[in-house]
This record gives C-alpha cells, sequence and structure tokens, in this order.
C-alpha cells in the first residue's frame, strides 16, 4: 500500500501544491500584518528559510529511498529542487526590490561589501544551472556522466547557503536555528560519505 501511495498519479500535484503552501502562507501574513514591525525583512527571511528546507530536503531524498526501499521517492526530487531554484529567486528578488528598490550599483556594492550576502549570491548562481539542466533533453545533451558531475554543485550550494545563513544571523547571536539546520546537512552528507566508502 505504500509503494502504491507514492507512485499514485495524484502525488505530484499534491506535492506541488505543498510546495506552494510555505510562499501563499507568507502572502497571507504580509496581508494580515503577521510579519512583525518590518515585513519586507520578515518577507526575504521567510524566503530564505524556505529556501533552505526545500534544498535539505531535496538532500534527503536519496537517503530516505535507501533507507526506506522505496524507489518512487527520486520522482520527487526534480520537483523540490526546482522549488529550491524558486524559493531561492523569490528571496533574491525580495532581497533587490524590497531592500534595494531594484538600486542595480547600490545591489552590487552590497553584495561586494557585506559576506554573508556574496555568500547568498553565489549559492544562487551555482543553482541556477542546476535547474536549467533538470530536464530529460539537458540529462541526454550532457550525457549522463557530466550531467551527474554538474548536479554535485547542490552540495556545494547547500553549504554555502548554510554559511549564509550562519553569518547573517551571527550579526544578532542567533545560532541555534543555523546550528539545527548544520547538524541535518552534516547527517545529509555524511550519509553519502559512508555509502561511498562502504561500496569503494
Amino acid at each position: 500500500m505504500g509503494k502504491r501511495l507514492w507512485l499514485h498519479p495524484a502525488a505530484k500535484p499534491v506535492l506541488f501544491i505543498a510546495c506552494l503552501l510555505p510562499l501563499a502562507w507568507l502572502i497571507y501574513a504580509i496581508g494580515t500584518n503577521q510579519l512583525g514591525a518590518n515585513p519586507a525583512e520578515g518577507l526575504i527571511r521567510g524566503l530564505g528559510d524556505w529556501t533552505l528546507r526545500a534544498l535539505w530536503l531535496t538532500l534527503a531524498i536519496t537517503p530516505l529511498r535507501q533507507l526506506t526501499g522505496l524507489a518512487a521517492l527520486a520522482r520527487f526530487r526534480r520537483m523540490l529542487g526546482l522549488f529550491t531554484a524558486f524559493y531561492a529567486s523569490l528571496h533574491l528578488l525580495s532581497y533587490a526590490w524590497l531592500d534595494m528598490g531594484f538600486a542595480w550599483a547600490d545591489i552590487a556594492a552590497d553584495i561586494a561589501k557585506r559576506p554573508f550576502i556574496w555568500m547568498g549570491f553565489t549559492a544562487w548562481l551555482l543553482m541556477l544551472p542546476l535547474a536549467a539542466t533538470s530536464f530529460n533533453r539537458a540529462i541526454k545533451a550532457l550525457g549522463g556522466a557530466r550531467w551527474q558531475l554538474l548536479h554535485r554543485l547542490v552540495y556545494v550550494a547547500a553549504v554555502i547557503g548554510l554559511l549564509h545563513f550562519i553569518w547573517m544571523r551571527a550579526g544578532k547571536h542567533n545560532f541555534a536555528e543555523p546550528a539545527v539546520y548544520g547538524v541535518l546537512l552534516a547527517g545529509l552528507l555524511g550519509w553519502r560519505l559512508w555509502k561511498k566508502v562502504g561500496r569503494g
């Protein structure tokens, strides 16, 4: 029954709707003044939080598939990866619009001046080729080996994204939440390393 559930034709549409719920909540929170004294900052940070959560879920697909034996979970990885890039792009867009007013010279100076913004921008740049090559036609054009090599950039993007989060929270001496994300990422990457060493 469990395996059939994950293979059900409605599974992907349900996941698609679920991935949009955080955005719907943030929009609702703006309209009902639930994002605090600085709604723009609340929106930017909320989108950043959901970028990391979507990325961590994407990275969790393979370990979950291996632990549970549910091969069908792999069919959701592409969608989660694309939603990660979607939320990352909205995060950057909201910063450029709400925080900087699309003043491109000021944005460039801010990215160069503040290391945590540079980190976030770099992580977003690394996600772009992954999103652009997530489709079957791109996989065929690149070849399986080169495609897999390119998509290992997701691990680099995850580490840089975590550093962006830690550095941003360091200004307020708030390390509790970044520590949780760090432990989860260490577990996800450690699992892959352990499996690779085990195969060797």
